[in-house]
């Protein structure tokens, strides 16, 4: 079952920056099948908004991504770094702070696709990160990286929810790892401390209310009266059921890894001055950054609704 080569892919993926990774073998398990079933309820029941594309029929079946696929290689990089925001500052949350995490997860998980294709010369490998319609939480849980929890994010209890996740579909078989247990609990720190009640229940977050969804999805004009009082200081994204959630306690090591440390300039934005960029300005900060999904008109809207001015 090439122990061994999981072994030796698990070293060389922690020598690419990646901690934890896990294996978990195709097409999964009970949980995962749980998982499919909670996915479908939530678009039944709207909660996607106008991200269409979680309805891709692919995100339901993983040998859509790569006909023959038997196992898949699921890694987080870790974003916790050893800065905070200034007090009074402008907030972003923090996964768009370094370079944008679709190319230095693509780029590591694609070297290590070449490893594999080296010592497996006839197998072909797919690399999945979270723009591609799979369920990568799910299967990184799955593959033993952690739980879901209560607020929807990939839980490590060494780690916390402060993981980016990608994903290496590969037709070699691979002995697999054990799926996470779940460990939030009783606790409902993350539901009582969303400010728009996006948590309606246990796991299950409604993006019409998330402050994420709406400042970097929405392409809207203007945001919802209730979304802009729930603002507060957000103007790209939110970090708030992450910053209550336990598992993300002080107890947690920073990453010292060079492409996740924040820009300066993120960690004490001015609203003036961000309110005054213009789109060349906008285009000098945000390159080469996950942020960018936010264009320059969106970036003017959700200032002005965190200073609480009209369009």
């Amino acid at each position: 079952m090439r122990t061994d080569l999981a072994q030796r892919l698990k070293q060389e993926a922690k020598a690419l920056g990646f901690d934890p990774v896990g294996i978990a073998a195709v097409p999964g398990g009970a949980n995962l099948r749980l998982r499919t079933a909670a996915l479908e309820r939530w678009l039944q029941a709207g909660h996607q908004g106008s991200m269409g594309w979680m309805a891709d029929p692919r995100r339901t079946r993983v040998e859509g991504l790569l006909e023959g696929v038997r196992s898949l290689v699921a890694v987080g990089l870790s974003y916790h770094v050893a800065a905070g925001r200034a007090p009074g500052s402008l907030a972003i949350a923090r996964y768009g702070w370094g370079r944008d995490y679709h190319r230095v997860i693509d780029g590591r998980l694609r070297r290590l696709g070449r490893w594999l294709g080296q010592q497996v010369p006839d197998s072909r490998w797919r690399v999945c990160v979270d723009a591609a319609p799979l369920l990568d939480k799910a299967w990184a849980e799955e593959a033993g990286l952690g739980w879901i929890g209560k607020n929807g994010n990939l839980i490590h209890r060494h780690r916390g929810s402060w993981l980016l996740l990608g994903h290496l579909l590969t037709t070699v078989e691979l002995p697999a790892d054990s799926p996470a247990e779940p460990l939030c609990g009783s606790c409902s720190r993350c539901l009582e401390a969303c400010p728009t009640g996006a948590i309606s229940e246990p796991f299950v977050v409604d993006a019409r209310r998330c402050l994420a969804f709406h400042t970097i999805e929405s392409r809207e004009p203007t945001l919802p009266a209730a979304i802009k009082a729930g603002l507060g200081p957000w103007v790209a994204g939110c970090d708030i059921c992450q910053d209550v959630c336990p598992w993300n306690g002080p107890a947690l090591e920073p990453s010292s890894d060079p492409d996740v440390q924040p820009r300066p300039w993120m960690l004490n934005l001015e609203p003036e001055q961000a309110l005054g960029w213009s789109d060349a300005e906008w285009d000098e900060r945000l390159r080469a950054s996950a942020l960018r999904r936010i264009k320059p008109w969106m970036w003017r809207r959700n200032v002005r609704a965190a200073l609480g001015r009209d369009p």
